[in-house]
Parts: C-alpha cells; sequence; structure tokens
C-alpha cells in the first residue's frame, strides 16, 4: 500500500527538516576564535577600496595592521584591476545597498562585534551615509567601538571628490570620529581655516576636536618648503589637547597609497599607546620613512627613474619595518 501525504503536510516536513538541519548546523559550527579569544589588540572593520595589483586602500592597509596583531575583517568599496593613476583600469564598486547586505549577514550570524572601524575613500554621499549607519549599529553592537576615519577629498588645492561629500564629512562624519587623519587641504575643507603657519594647523586640530574626534593627525603640511605632520590629542573635553609635530624628510618621488598605509599605522600604534599620541605617530611615520626609502632604491635598482611618475610601494619586503620600526624621527610637543 502507498500512502501520501497532502500537499501542506509535505511543506511541512520540509520546513521542519530544514529546520532540524540549521539547528544541528548552529550546534557543530566552531566559534570564530577572533570573538571568543580576541587578541589582546582589537578587531577592526575596514572599508576601503581594493585594487588586485598594487597597494592602495584596503590593500595597503590590511596587511601591516595585521603584522601589528590585529584581526581585520575587510570590505572593498571599490574592486578595480589597478589604482586610477594607470592609463586605464576596470572593475566594479560597491553601492550602499550591497554593503547593506553584507552587514546584515554578518548581524544574522552575530558577528557584528568589533573594536575599531577604518574607512578611506568614499566617492559617493548615499555609500558615505550607509557607512554612517554602519557606524552607529556597531555602536550599538559595542558603545567603546573607535572609529578611525582618513577623509579623503583631495591634496594639493584639489578635490577629487563630489563637493557635497565634503559637507558630509563635516556635518556627520567628523562627530561620529575617534580619530581623523586629514592632510593639510583637508583640514583646511572641513574647518574652514587657511592653514600657513604651524599655529594656523594647531588651531585646525582645536576646530575638529571641538566637533567631535579626541584625536587628530594632520597628516601632511608644508610651511615655507618645510614638510611636517601635527598631532593633537584632547583627553577630556573642555581641556586643552596635547598637541605636538614631527618633522618630516621629504623623499623625492611620488608614491601611491601611503596615506591609507599612514592612517592604519596610526590605527594600529595609537591602540597600543592610547594615552601617547606622539609616540605613536613616531612609530608610525618612522614605519613610512622606512618603506619609502625601499620603495626608492628597489625602484633605482630596476633601472627605472623614480620621479616620472607615482610608484607603487613595497609593502611585503618591509615587514620587519612594519613590525619593529627604527624611531629616526622624535616628536616636538608644543607648551
Amino acid at each position: 500500500m502507498q500512502f501520501s501525504f497532502p500537499t501542506t503536510t509535505t511543506t511541512s516536513l520540509r520546513i521542519h527538516n530544514r529546520n532540524l538541519r540549521s539547528r544541528n548546523w548552529r550546534m557543530t559550527t566552531p566559534p570564530v576564535l577572533s570573538l571568543a579569544l580576541p587578541s589582546d589588540t582589537g578587531r577592526v572593520l575596514s572599508i576601503q577600496s581594493h585594487t588586485v595589483q598594487g597597494y592602495v586602500g584596503n590593500k595597503s592597509a590590511v596587511f601591516p595592521l595585521q603584522l601589528l596583531g590585529y584581526d581585520v575583517d575587510p570590505i572593498n568599496s571599490v574592486q578595480f584591476s589597478n589604482h586610477t593613476g594607470y592609463p586605464t583600469f576596470k572593475g566594479q564598486v560597491l553601492n550602499g545597498q550591497q554593503l547593506c547586505d553584507l552587514i546584515e549577514g554578518l548581524e544574522a550570524n552575530d558577528l557584528l562585534f568589533y573594536t575599531h572601524v577604518l574607512t578611506g575613500y568614499i566617492g559617493s554621499v548615499s555609500f558615505l551615509d550607509t557607512i554612517l549607519e554602519v557606524i552607529n549599529k556597531l555602536r550599538a553592537v559595542n558603545p567603546n567601538l573607535t572609529y578611525v576615519c582618513d577623509p579623503v577629498m583631495g591634496d594639493e588645492g584639489k578635490l577629487y571628490v563630489p563637493e557635497e561629500l565634503v559637507h558630509v564629512y563635516r556635518e556627520k562624519v567628523v562627530p561620529l570620529a575617534s580619530m581623523l587623519t586629514p592632510n593639510q587641504f583637508e583640514a583646511e575643507k572641513l574647518t574652514g581655516l587657511r592653514i600657513n603657519s604651524e599655529e594656523d594647523g594647531r588651531e585646525a586640530c582645536a576646530i575638529l576636536h571641538a566637533a567631535g574626534p579626541s584625536k587628530v593627525v594632520i597628516t601632511s603640511i608644508t610651511i615655507g618648503g618645510i614638510l611636517l605632520l601635527i598631532g593633537s590629542h584632547q583627553k577630556e573635553k573642555g581641556l586643552k589637547p596635547e598637541q605636538f609635530k614631527i618633522l618630516i624628510h621629504k623623499i623625492p618621488a611620488y608614491f601611491t597609497g601611503t596615506g591609507d598605509l599612514m592612517t592604519a599605522l596610526l590605527l594600529g600604534w595609537s591602540n597600543k599607546y592610547p594615552d601617547n599620541l606622539d609616540k605613536a605617530a613616531e612609530l608610525a611615520v618612522s614605519t613610512l620613512q622606512a618603506l619609502l626609502r625601499r620603495t626608492l632604491d628597489d625602484y633605482k635598482r630596476a633601472g627605472y627613474d623614480p620621479t616620472s611618475s607615482s610608484l607603487e610601494i613595497r609593502l611585503i619586503q618591509s615587514q620587519e619595518e612594519i613590525r619593529n620600526p627604527n624611531v629616526e624621527l622624535k616628536a616636538e610637543r608644543y607648551c
């Protein structure tokens, strides 16, 4: 004798079996060790660009942070064949809904606990708005989340993002950031202050502190032909910030990915030395300088004129300098 179930029963049985399989899968799934046994440093979500060849965006930031002991989960805002300085490039751009899908997938599996978020180049207002939603969601899971933002907008007097992004950074992003790492041009755009002196740089940091972040590092300022970094740490709201400068040796070449690398190094070292931003900056700057010298020397050894075009940094070859930098450039505190 043959028995047949009604269609509704068959459907219910299939659902029941699927639920059993799902429950059994969850019971046997091993823990995510970066959550169950977190590192002493932290777990970073890095939302930046990605290239197949070369080192910019996440390709420039993730590896150094891993060398410094961080678990890093990258989300690639774009995926290009190479950086846009080449004659041509191909690839895809992640949109806001696709970013939401990735975050929802993490959330569905209880994987949204991060100690840090790192963001770099963002090309549209809609994607930046989605990132702000992500930051708020992550802070609901971990109220102590540190948000490190490199507000990539332009350099040397030129914007390379839409003008409307400046307003979003100024009004929405800066208030959420824990650490901000603009260059001179970006600091000017965010504060409305023209930086013509060290005093102007220090004042720009103070303006940014008042808007949100406790740590501000203007990563490159040129004053009278001298290149320097100005850092500022306001340890409590209302207190005078501790400010410093580092004079930087100019290297006669142009490199890609250095800003992304610098911000990653500042995140990495400032978390290890949370009350000593000047020490963290010394380590970051010294690492970057050593890496750039290696890059320059290697191009020369290959018989290439390093002044003729932008250079791809020698990241993998500089692992020792990243792990154990020799501090040659010292910070000088302002009174």
